[in-house]
């Protein structure tokens, strides 16, 4: 028994002892220190370092690639104190040469429950105004669609609940999807995944 005894209280320090070289193992990695905006360009004044104990699981800049993050645009919306992830941040220009930035506001009914990200493919959809019918197309035909890529959508505005949502459009359609904006007539569809 004294024996036995021995051999467990052997066995608990041992698995103490890894559990706490592991709890102790910390990686130094990249933080947010102030807000950015989405497309924003980082900048060292925008990010720090923090020694975390980092579970495998979760994906973080480390901070030997800080100057390789700097410089590059914000792909979501950051936030101080927040771990900064590879997948938040890219090269690209949110919105590319030969398009326009088209901003749509949608009442607290128009918007999706599935939270709109930057990237995320839309159709701008004319919708005629009730007792209005498109005057080049039978009244029977599917309404005039634009595709458009979401850049960033705001947070519901305190007491109206209204969300502007950004959306890319080609420079050709960004005028026809601000005039269907302005009279009212556009909806916003989610695209499937992978669709155009």
């Amino acid at each position: 028994m004294i024996a036995l005894s021995l051999g467990l209280i052997a066995a608990g320090g041992a698995g103490v002892a890894v559990l706490l070289l592991q709890v102790g193992h910390r990686t130094q990695v990249v933080t947010v220190v102030r807000d950015v905006q989405v497309g924003q360009v980082l900048t060292a004044k925008d990010l720090g370092k923090a020694s975390v104990a980092l579970d495998p699981t979760v994906k973080a800049v480390n901070a030997d690639d800080l100057g390789q993050v700097v410089g590059k645009r914000a792909a979501v919306e950051l936030r101080p104190g927040s771990l900064l992830a590879p997948s938040q941040v890219t090269r690209n220009n949110l919105v590319k040469a030969g398009e326009q930035l088209v901003p749509i506001g949608l009442k607290p009914d128009q918007v999706p429950a599935t939270a709109l990200v930057p990237g995320q493919k839309v159709q701008l959809v004319h919708v005629p105004v009730q007792g209005e019918t498109e005057t080049d197309k039978a009244s029977n035909s599917l309404p005039r669609t634009l595709p458009g890529r979401v850049v960033k959508a705001s947070d519901a505005a305190p007491g109206t609940g209204v969300v502007v949502v950004d959306v890319a459009t080609s420079a050709e359609d960004g005028p026809t999807a601000a005039a269907w904006v302005s009279a009212g007539t556009l909806r916003l569809v989610l695209a499937a995944p992978g669709g155009h």
